[in-house]
């Protein structure tokens, strides 16, 4: 259910490489500032939102061209937050993300292209519950780098995608008497993320 969250990594590492490549070589992950977010359907008739809350990363790049950007993102399973306890429990169960036995999710880009002023596709490999797959992020600067008040130079941007959580071996579900099922199959992700050149 949450496994789609893993791609949300992905999408947030991309978020950040983007906007940055072209002012530096090298720019890191702030996790404090950086958030991977999934909304998933429940029993087909709402949303449970929910976020994992430690995602570290780093974003390189040659000279200023943004399409040489590389993106190298680990999100660190263990910290899905639903707001509720109990479901979290069950989240990382071996029901769904197993984090005992896949303690972390990563990407990593493999090419970036131009998709409009201040946007961006990047494919890269995302592998959550132990299996590698292709996905495609949406990405989109926030804007020029600025300076913060300690003097560091940060930019940000965000993300979007969707997956199917069955495609990474998460098909763990209840069917209702309805006929529908507990947890819906595609997750959609959004990340906001917020990088420091280092």
């Amino acid at each position: 259910m949450k496994s789609w969250i893993s791609k949300i990594a992905v999408a947030l590492v991309v978020a950040i490489a983007l906007p940055v490549l072209a002012h530096a070589d090298t720019w890191k992950i702030d996790p404090m500032h950086t958030s991977v977010e999934f909304t998933v359907r429940h029993m087909m008739i709402s949303n449970v939102k929910g976020q994992f809350q430690k995602t570290t990363g780093t974003i390189t790049v040659d000279g200023n061209d943004p399409t040489s950007a590389k993106i190298d993102a680990t999100i660190d399973a263990s910290s899905i937050d639903s707001r509720v306890e109990r479901r979290d429990a069950d989240l990382k169960s071996p029901n769904f993300l197993d984090v005992a036995k896949y303690p972390t999710i990563t990407f990593k880009s493999t090419k970036v292209e131009a998709a409009g002023p201040g946007k961006w596709k990047v494919t890269g490999d995302l592998t959550l519950h132990g299996v590698t797959k292709p996905v495609a992020l949406d990405v989109e600067s926030s804007g020029k780098p600025i300076q913060d008040p300690m003097g560091n130079t940060r930019a940000g941007a965000s993300a979007t995608t969707k997956i199917n959580r069955s495609d990474f071996g998460l098909t763990y579900n209840k069917v209702l008497e309805s006929g529908g099922v507990m947890v819906g199959d595609e997750v959609a992700i959004s990340i906001d993320v917020e990088a420091i050149k280092k």
